[in-house]
């Protein structure tokens, strides 16, 4: 059993946004325009530097943009920006940082070279010249052009060579690494990382001869899209990287990366629907859309990496690694009903040993897949039976054009959470649990009225916008006294509750009308806004969200009342905090605002009778145990290329998984699960169930057997609904024997 690991699943406003840096990478290692199954035949014998290598020269309107780009970033931004020294220094690391992060390209001599642009780049950038960012781009170019020949030499003439019996390592994270000092140095570097993945496709029972066809298809392919480099990829490349410099979700666009922004990466990747980034070579899920067929079939997770794919149920799977991501998205998109096949490495595996086949059958993700849904869980507690209402809300949605045209019934995030809250009331629940896990937000207008749904009136977020005399601040909130729902209430956030859900949950929880759960949220705090240019166009962050409470969300999110275990725990790279350049924390005037209970006083008492129940709870247990085996395995620092160690790294770790699972069954009466010895074919897919902290929802099998074992509920859901138990239980006492603390009287 796996926990999912949705790495920035935010709902997809949000990730489209983080997405637009990962690109970075992508244009700057691949290019355009070759399909994978184009013939690279022709490269067979053309594999000479100076007959591959060309450099790319700039335009005239390139530096007239990066003029005109640095006027909207000292003009519009919500920060004051200075073009300085200072600021050069920042887009000469990230430009670098960019380009070869992992230093597996540029020379130290190329670096030392390049050291001369460090504290000019600002002034050529004004003067409207960007020959620097042409020129490191150039030497990059070519030395990723002599990475690929060498890779194309060692896979195709030296793998008999390879010894799988020494006991060498390669090096997992090079971030911090130096850059190679010679072309040896770089070499040996490449030897460990080409000798990793021939050790990974033998472990899969490859022979050598498979091997160097599918390496060598691979780099021949990479080598072959490199060759397609165009100055535009240059251009993008490094004005993306200096408008990001300003703060991370300010973008540069250029007309044709405008085109496909404005139409939406959700609406290009709509076949499958999921969201795609780049990580070094691979291409990796970033996330997946709520209701699209991906997160439906409840095999492709969020960190998974796809190495190949393949089109209808048999076409043959063809080797993306390397290819840019423009290029695999063409080749996942596809008419509705069709199949595509996707050989990915599972995102908590480490190579291509462990790549498994996913197949999906193509379709269009509809708003109405992503509304908000209902359940109804029942539990037993200290001898009393309750109902507890879930609305699961994966986006904050409505339809403006719907709207405007005047139609009655377009979609809305708040008028579908009130009739779901109406017929939950009929249903008598006992309390209800707004699940806001993996929200990344979208209408603001939408968490404003939601909020009003649970109070009568008051504001419920606060804008400071950039301008004249340091801004000014401007507050939002609920009009209408009606309330939908007033009795108990939670709010289950995590990590990737981001914008729109981290003002709903702190307008909650500074209200003090609901207990807020689970883990802390991203932190996004800031808001974007398009600006078109002559050439292209600039998305700027103008302004940024504050509680009603005064307090910022940016950087530090909302923080819950009670924390459950969250997989992302296992991860220091999600969240605001984790981005370089997020605009700090901050805070501006409270607005004035009263609680409806006085929920702070009794967080103690429900604090330690959830420590008492989570203890001995199977699944919180298992869940902890997840965590820790997680941040563990990325805590490592290097790979063996031992084969018998690997083999007995993997069999060990499949062995503490495997137990750790049967641990947690037993202790919850479950049937136990029966090892089977890796390489062995086991066809009983039919215990395949839910993970213990799902975030995702299993589609209900109608046509199940009998006998098979239902899906088990969310664990995290029964703990929000029992501590909303013992809040109930809790605020009975307390009006009991103190009949001066706060009724509550619109929240019984």
């Amino acid at each position: 059993m796996k926990i999912s690991r949705e790495k920035f699943k935010s709902g997809k406003q949000f990730s489209n946004r983080l997405i637009q840096g990962a690109v970075i990478a992508a244009l700057a290692v691949m290019s355009t325009g070759l399909n994978a199954q184009e013939d690279t035949s022709q490269l067979n014998t053309v594999l000479d530097i100076d007959t591959l290598y060309t450099p790319l020269i700039s335009k005239p309107v390139y530096g007239e943009t990066a003029a005109s780009l640095l006027r909207e970033l000292q003009t519009k931004h919500y920060s004051s920006v200075q073009i300085d020294d200072n600021f050069s220094s920042l887009v000469f690391d990230s430009y670098l940082d960019a380009l070869d992060g992992s230093k597996l390209y540029l020379l130290k001599d190329d670096v030392d070279r390049f050291s001369s642009y460090r504290y000019t780049l600002d002034d050529s950038l004004k003067s409207g010249s960007v020959e620097a960012g042409f020129d490191i781009y150039n030497t990059y170019y070519k030395r990723i052009l002599e990475r690929m020949v060498y890779a194309i030499d060692r896979v195709e003439n030296h793998i008999a060579e390879m010894d799988f019996t020494l006991d060498e390592v390669i090096e997992l994270d090079r971030e911090d690494a130096p850059f190679a000092v010679s072309v040896a140095a770089l070499d040996e570097i490449w030897r460990l990382r080409i000798k990793n993945s021939v050790l990974s496709l033998k472990l899969t029972g490859d022979t050598d001869d498979e091997i160097k066809e599918k390496l060598g298809k691979r780099y021949r392919n990479q080598l072959s899209q490199i060759g397609k480099t165009n100055s535009r990829d240059i251009f993008q490349a490094y004005l993306s990287t200096v408008a990001t410099a300003v703060d991370p979700h300010t973008s540069y666009f250029s007309p044709r990366d405008s085109e496909n922004f404005n139409m939406g990466l959700s609406l290009s990747l709509q076949g499958i629907g999921a969201q795609l980034t780049t990580d070094e070579e691979y291409t990796k899920v970033a996330e997946l859309i709520k209701g699209g067929p991906a997160e439906r079939g409840n095999e492709l997770k969020a960190g998974d990496r796809i190495i190949a794919i393949g089109q209808g149920v048999d076409g043959e799977l063809q080797d993306v690694v390397g290819m840019r991501l423009d290029d695999v998205v063409a080749q996942i998109r596809g008419e509705k009903g069709t199949v595509v096949r996707l050989n990915v490495i599972p995102a908590d595996e480490i190579n291509e040993s462990s790549a498994t086949i996913v197949s999906i059958t193509r379709d269009t993700v509809k708003l109405e897949d992503q509304s908000a849904k209902k359940e109804v869980i029942e539990l037993s507690y200290n001898g009393d039976s309750y109902k507890i209402g879930i609305i699961d809300l994966p986006t904050f949605y409505f339809d403006f054009e719907a709207a405007s045209r005047g139609e009655e019934d377009y979609k809305s995030s708040t008028r579908d959470v009130h009739v779901l809250l109406d017929e939950l009331v009929e249903e008598n629940v006992d309390a209800i649990v707004v699940d806001l896990r993996n929200n990344g937000g979208g209408s603001l207008s939408e968490a404003n009225q939601l909020v009003g749904l649970f109070i009568e009136t008051g504001a419920t977020v606060q804008i400071r916008y950039s301008g004249l005399r340091n801004g000014f601040t401007r507050s939002f909130g609920d009009n209408d006294p009606d309330i939908a729902y007033a009795g108990p209430l939670a709010v289950l956030v995590n990590r990737t509750s981001a914008s729109a859900s981290e003002i709903f949950a702190g307008a909650i929880q500074d209200y003090q009308r609901g207990i807020v759960l689970g883990g802390q949220t991203f932190g996004k705090g800031t808001v974007q806004e398009i600006i078109p240019m002559d050439y292209g166009q600039v998305k700027l962050t103008r302004s940024k969200f504050y509680r009603i409470s005064g307090a910022s969300t940016q950087h530090r999110g909302v923080m819950p009342d009670i924390a459950f275990p969250d997989f992302y725990d296992a991860y220091d790279d999600i969240g605001e905090s984790s981005l370089d350049g997020a605009l700090p924390w901050d805070t501006v005037r409270p607005v004035e605002y009263r609680s409806y209970n006085d929920i702070k006083a009794l967080v103690p008492q429900l604090q330690a009778l959830h420590d008492q129940r989570a203890e001995t709870s199977p699944d919180f247990i298992y869940l902890q145990g997840q965590i820790a085996r997680t941040k563990e395995l990325r805590q490592r620092e290097e790979l063996s290329l031992n084969e018998l160690i690997v083999k007995t790294e993997r069999e060990e770790s499949r062995r503490v998984e495997f137990d750790a699972e049967n641990m947690r069954r037993l202790l919850k009466g479950l049937t136990l699960r029966e090892w089977v010895e890796e390489g062995e074919e086991d066809d009983d897919t039919d215990e395949e169930e839910q993970p213990a902290n799902s975030d995702v929802s299993v589609a209900d099998n109608s046509d199940a057997d009998e006998d098979e074992e239902p899906d088990e509920e969310d664990p995290l859901l029964l703990e929000s609904g029992r501590i909303l138990a013992d809040l109930i239980a809790l605020n009975q006492t307390n009006l009991s024997a103190q009949n001066d603390l706060p009724t509550g009287s619109d929240n019984r």
